[in-house]
């Protein structure tokens, strides 16, 4: 019997990122995933061993703990100037869950998408999934998210997707840039999906939230990179009262509650010593500096990661 699959599906192919690893060859060096070499600090991994031992490996609420959700409520606060309560939160399984529940909750046949072009392979994948059609948004010499053009795009879009820091490019977003971005977002009814997974390692510069100049921003976030929890699978995502009414829908019936282990270990995490997130920054920044360094050296010029 021939099968005859979703063509929302069918016209999505594996990341090509994905390919690569898989044709590379013993002692390649893997400089493209994002995955810290560093182990999850001890605090965060004795916090899951205890929620196993004291039994707490049934369901949370969908949403996902009240403790927790409360902690990346004082998170947001404390460290990037916005206000989210926690009902404005739902925590997910991992910043991907979190992008697949907006794209859905969002999106109906056709809805235009502008992501930053290179940027993060799944933006596109996902908007796809959920009937969008993805368009690109270019980016400026510098790597930066060339700001006319996107605006440019706006009449006819229905989502942006912010990424800054970005992946892949190491650019950080100015704060001119992101409240030019959002305002002129807000004033034709564009929705920003602000993607900042990556937010704790600049070096340098400083990272601002898109949420500060909009409510018509959804921010996006995960433990993954802060604190080398890619594994876990702990991420989140912050709106609007309406917008989290419609995610919650999708979110009950396809993931149920993000895992409850995970969940008390990024407790664990928030609530908890942050030396360990700049030990791994300084480490990253040293990287980053000799490889910039030793590449420019060789003739290949090309933006300084920031």
């Amino acid at each position: 019997m021939k099968l005859n699959f979703s063509s929302r599906i069918t016209g999505i192919e594996i990341s090509g990122i994905r390919k690569i690893f898989e044709a590379a060859g013993p002692g390649s060096i893997n400089m493209g995933l994002g995955q810290p070499d560093f182990d999850t600090p001890q605090h965060i991994k004795d916090a899951a061993i205890k929620a196993i031992q004291e039994g707490k490996t049934g369901y949370t609420t969908n949403n996902g703990l009240p403790e927790l959700r409360t902690a990346i409520s004082k998170k947001f606060k404390n460290e990037n100037g916005i206000k989210y309560h926690p009902d404005q939160i739902i925590v997910t399984a991992g910043a991907s869950e979190a992008l697949h529940l907006v794209m859905q909750a969002m999106l109906n046949s056709g809805d235009r998408v502008l992501c930053p072009d290179p940027g993060f392979v799944s933006y596109a994948s996902l908007a796809t999934m959920a009937g969008g059609k993805p368009v690109s948004v270019p980016l400026t010499k510098t790597l930066h998210i060339d700001v006319e053009k996107a605006q440019a795009l706006m009449d006819t879009a229905k989502l942006l997707v912010i990424n800054s820091p970005g992946n892949p490019t190491g650019a950080v977003e100015s704060e001119d840039s992101l409240r030019a971005l959002v305002e002129y977002a807000a004033d034709k009814g564009v929705t920003v999906i602000s993607d900042e997974v990556y937010e704790h390692f600049i070096y340098g510069k400083k990272h601002v939230s898109a949420a500060r100049f909009g409510d018509n921003v959804i921010t996006i976030n995960a433990t993954s990179k802060t604190y080398a929890m890619t594994g876990w699978r702990l991420g989140y995502l912050a709106a609007s009262p309406d917008i989290i009414a419609q995610c919650i829908k999708i979110h009950q019936y396809c993931q149920a509650c993000a895992t409850s282990i995970s969940q008390y270990a990024a407790l664990a995490a928030y609530e908890g010593d942050q030396g360990a997130v700049k030990t791994m920054r300084d480490e990253y920044e040293a990287r980053r500096d000799l490889i910039w360094q030793g590449l420019t050296d060789l003739g290949l010029p090309f933006p300084r990661p920031e």
